[in-house]
């Protein structure tokens, strides 16, 4: 056989090692996911397991969430609003920001309202954005109490009022709502939603388990594992009888 050949014999059998994997990754998804059919009922339960431990979890353990929230509008205080006061207003958003969760002012709502807590704790429950687009300043404080959360919000929109202006030296953002009781919302996540996480949970795990248990077995169950796992070819079968 000429060396060519040779290239095109190994070339060709190359190629159909190649479809024979290609071939026993196909067969080894569909029994897969025949398999995982087959287990349905201990999928199912391990669903039903993961949504009640989460959905106790959520009831003992989870707080109710309260969030209230003041906006700021940044822009000169003249009656004739000119394009120049709306660029600078777009630009000191970023520095308004940085301004309201700055140690000195949070360190002033604590005094103010006696809290129990230091500047980093109060921080992580603040959230100030910026709407795209807009000239607003948004802070939403959240915590475990309604009326917590309304007092922070309201002394920490009337601190930085100050503190901005004093910094800034432009005239004072105007405030576009101070926290009221009625506005403040309840942000707790819902029972629904713990029961649905700990039920995808429990599932994946299950479905885990047995795909690994399944690509760990190599035992010889069927003349079908005699082709794929030993590539040889099966001659004959003795019926196994209980009797």
């Amino acid at each position: 056989m000429s060396p060519n050949e040779n290239v095109k014999a190994a070339a060709l059998n190359q190629s159909v090692r190649a479809a024979e994997i290609e071939d026993v990754s196909e067969i080894d998804l569909v029994e897969l996911f025949f398999m995982l059919l087959y287990h349905w009922k201990s999928l199912l339960m391990c669903l039903l397991i993961g949504a009640v431990l989460m959905g106790a979890f959520h009831t003992r353990m989870v707080k109710p969430s309260y969030q209230a929230s003041t906006e700021l509008y940044i822009t000169s205080t003249d009656s004739v609003i000119s394009l120049q006061d709306l660029q600078i207003g777009s630009q000191l958003a970023a520095d308004y920001q940085a301004i309201i969760t700055s140690r000195g002012v949070l360190n002033q709502v604590i005094d103010d309202l006696a809290l129990n807590i230091n500047y980093k704790k109060l921080k992580s429950l603040i959230t100030v954005s910026n709407p795209s687009g807009t000239h607003i300043i948004r802070t939403s404080v959240k915590t475990s109490d309604l009326a917590l959360s309304r007092n922070i919000a309201n002394d920490l929109l009337l601190v930085s009022i100050e503190r901005i202006f004093q910094i800034v030296g432009t005239s004072e953002p105007t405030v576009i709502d101070y926290s009221e009781a009625a506005a403040v919302e309840e942000v707790t996540p819902g029972l629904i939603k713990y029961m649905a996480i700990g039920g995808m949970v429990g599932a994946l795990i299950a479905a885990a388990v047995l795909v690994i248990r399944m690509l760990m077995d190599r035992t010889i169950k069927s003349e079908e594992d005699v082709e794929k796992y030993l590539q040889l070819p099966v001659l004959s079968a003795v019926p196994y009888y209980n009797d």
